[in-house]
């Protein structure tokens, strides 16, 4: 089996949407007529969530009409919320044939099915005309990918000149030993971190100038404590949609990378790019 098809079948559920719409309609909402804010808790899982998903957009200089790759989709939470709050035209590719099916799925439920879709196919092989995007984002998916250079080789060449590059992605910050499993990969076999040095040298490499840089630690350490203190305060079981989608070892994976994070081993960076 390829590193390719071990990384999809890690993340492939199996009856995703099932448990998706049982969940949110456990939680009260109307499954029928879906709004983005509905699936804050199912659809985003990256460090900081939706929070760092604004700021994101935000330093993406987003505009209507601009076409957005979204590279890495997964269930299209940060591709639904560039296509809402900003009018981009967004085309989402995963690995994951599941989570392209959901993703339309629920783009559809929301009513944005005519500006956002999604299909599958790798990062490294993407299935776009070059130089048909104004912008691209890559939002935690670089550790399960161990050719860097030929990812960001590959979005640089569907980029226009002067287009964006996003990055959001968890970063090896000093050396040490990470603990899986993650929630990425259950062992070091499919992961692939990296450090910041790394990344900044293969996209220069690849025709990018870094011109935004930060680390969103501290905003992911605020969130995690704040949901951690809400679940205890009510006597539930926290991220109940993380459960929905990592299944019964969540708790221990999440442990693990906040654990890193608030350690400093590990840290979600963000870096914009412009292509040259």
């Amino acid at each position: 089996m390829s590193t390719e098809e071990k990384v999809a079948s890690h993340y492939t559920h199996g009856s995703l949407e099932t448990a998706i719409l049982q969940t949110l309609a456990a939680d009260g909402k109307d499954v029928d007529n879906l709004r983005i804010r509905d699936l804050a808790d199912v659809d985003e899982f990256h460090l900081g969530r939706h929070a760092a998903t604004v700021d994101f957009a935000r330093d993406l200089d987003l505009s209507a009409g601009l076409r957005l790759a979204d590279i890495g989709s997964g269930l299209g939470g940060p591709a639904r919320h560039f296509a809402d709050s900003y009018g981009c035209i967004v085309s989402g590719v995963d690995l994951t044939e599941e989570f392209v099916q959901v993703a339309n799925l629920l783009t559809a439920r929301c009513g944005l099915e005519n500006l956002v879709s999604f299909r599958q196919g790798s990062a490294l092989a993407l299935p776009f005309e070059s130089g048909s995007f104004d912008r691209a984002t890559l939002i935690h998916v670089g550790m399960n990918i161990e050719d860097k250079a030929r990812l960001f080789s590959e979005v640089r060449r569907i980029l226009k000149p002067g287009g964006r590059f996003g990055l959001y992605e968890i970063m090896q910050m000093r050396e040490g030993t990470l603990s899986f499993p993650m929630p990425w990969a259950m062992e070091l076999e499919t992961s692939f971190v990296r450090s910041p040095d790394i990344y900044r040298h293969l996209l220069d490499e690849a025709g990018f100038t870094v011109e935004i840089e930060q680390d969103r630690s501290a905003l992911a350490i605020r969130l995690a404590h704040e949901a951690r203190a809400r679940a205890a305060a009510a006597g539930e079981v926290r991220d109940q949609g993380v459960r929905t989608l990592m299944g019964p070892r969540a708790g221990e994976r999440m442990s693990n990378v906040n654990v890193s994070v608030e350690g400093g081993l590990l840290a979600p960076i963000e870096m914009i790019a412009r292509a040259v």
